[in-house]
């Protein structure tokens, strides 16, 4: 291709945001984007499961215009990352991604807000379990993890979770079943791929949700990927991805098998309890003492402490993290994915009301591409109370 058509592309490969560089890892390349100020505070944004970072964009713009340093990355088999094939793409997989793109940076990230956006929701609850001492703060925007079982119809159990099929043809619907028919269709893949509307509800807006891989309500596949590429819309982003990435189609069917995207899930259990120590350093003046940090160790491990330390270690205490005691949850009013009154239920029930805070905006499920700066100003405002 000339230079030209490469700049054509829905997601070119150079170019579509700043600070750009593939990272070489033991499961293949990563194609990371950080920018912004060195000195500010730290962002890391998780994207959802079919669309490569570039939907994210936006945001990353905002934050980095407020000052904030930035960071996010194409998930394997997304955008311009590899795609491994003798992996299950679950939490373990995602974790470690994580972990692999924040060693990838000349400047520290040992402390920063994580933020996750649908799949990246519950991406980002599993990393916070395990390491919530770098967590500053936790935000999910329409974030997976609790979504109904209820919620899967029988051809998303059939294809992912019953093993019946073999492997070549659940490639093939899979493919048949993501792939956005048009750019003004209202089918297109989003995190909860099998995702339906309950019945029981009582909202008409969910009604439109019928259970498939392609279904992000009427607004998600037109969505402009980006204020910069207006021309382009989040379906030719899914489209050219799935023409383009030989390891597409792979990587989604194995994450709508392993990753934590349905309730319940242990992670969330874990987090209330970090939670609750985060609320008790807040409420006993901010650092943790022995018994706390003793006390972390045993919800990070199953109940087991971390035993003696050496004195030499005991000098310097760690600032806890997760410092607001509770997590932020950004809906959308109409999403059909992430449906809002049970989130809310549910989050509350898991974390404890104390433990949650909610933002409530106008929009379905593409909210954090369409509204990148009414999200930007609700996470600011949790970031700084």
């Amino acid at each position: 291709m000339t230079q030209a058509e490469r700049d054509a592309l829905p997601y070119p490969p150079s170019g579509a945001l700043p600070g750009a560089r593939d990272v070489a890892t033991p499961y293949g390349s990563v194609r990371v984007y950080e920018w912004g100020p060195g000195d500010g505070e730290r962002v890391l944004l998780l994207a959802g499961i079919s669309t490569p970072t570039l939907s994210l964009g936006d945001l990353a713009w905002e934050m980095s215009g407020r000052g904030y340093r930035v960071m996010l990355f194409d998930y394997f088999g997304r955008g311009y990352s590899d795609a491994p094939a003798d992996v299950e793409y679950g939490a373990r997989l995602y974790v470690t991604q994580i972990l692999l793109v924040l060693a990838s940076s000349r400047l520290d990230w040992d402390r920063f807000h994580l933020v996750g956006y649908s799949l990246g929701g519950c991406l980002a609850v599993a990393f916070a379990r395990y390491f919530s001492r770098r967590v500053v703060s936790l935000t999910l925007i329409a974030g997976a993890g609790l979504i109904r079982p209820h919620h899967v119809d029988w051809k998303g159990w059939l294809l992912y979770q019953s093993g019946l099929l073999p492997e070549a043809l659940v490639k093939w619907i899979v493919r048949r079943r993501i792939r956005p028919s048009t750019t003004t269709s209202s089918r297109t893949d989003v995190m909860a791929a099998e995702s339906q509307s309950s019945s029981s509800s009582s909202s008409s807006h969910y009604d439109g949700a019928t259970g498939g891989d392609a279904n992000g309500g009427q607004g998600f596949d037109s969505a402009p990927i980006s204020r910069r590429r207006p021309g382009v819309s989040v379906a030719d982003v899914v489209a050219h991805q799935m023409d383009a990435h030989a390891g597409f189609v792979h990587a989604f069917a194995s994450t709508m098998r392993h990753a934590p995207i349905y309730a319940p899930q242990g992670d969330w259990a874990v987090l209330r309890e970090l939670l609750a120590l985060a609320r008790r350093r807040l409420g006993g003046g901010g650092r943790q003492d022995e018994n706390e940090e003793e006390e972390e160790e045993k919800v990070n491990n199953g109940g087991q402490g971390r035993g003696a330390k050496k004195e030499e270690e005991e000098e310097e205490e760690e600032e806890g993290g997760l410092v607001k005691g509770k997590m932020l949850l950004v809906l959308g009013a109409e999403d059909p994915v992430i449906v809002p009154e049970e989130t809310i239920e549910d989050a509350e029930a898991v974390l404890g009301r104390e433990g949650v805070e909610y933002a409530m905006l106008a929009a379905g499920h593409e909210l954090p591409i369409t509204q990148s700066c009414e999200v930007a100003d609700v996470m600011q405002a949790f970031f700084r109370t």
